[in-house]
């Protein structure tokens, strides 16, 4: 079983790569898939505040 700072770990990279996707999909004008990418974003953003995580500074999207 991963322990909390590998979660925490594996989730901001997750939550990096989205964002670094999203802002491809928007600068494309790729609607769907930003949508798509935006969902994932809020589902990670919200499971890393519940561990606790500061996202001031990792967050660039800031939906």
């Amino acid at each position: 079983m991963p322990s909390t700072g590998e979660v925490i770990r594996d989730a901001i990279n997750d939550f990096q790569r989205i964002q670094h996707h999203m802002k491809n999909a928007k600068s494309e004008n790729a609607e769907k898939t930003y949508e798509d990418l935006k969902a994932d974003y809020k589902s990670l953003k919200a499971i890393l505040t519940s561990l606790g995580v500061n996202l001031t500074d990792i967050d660039v999207i800031k939906e």
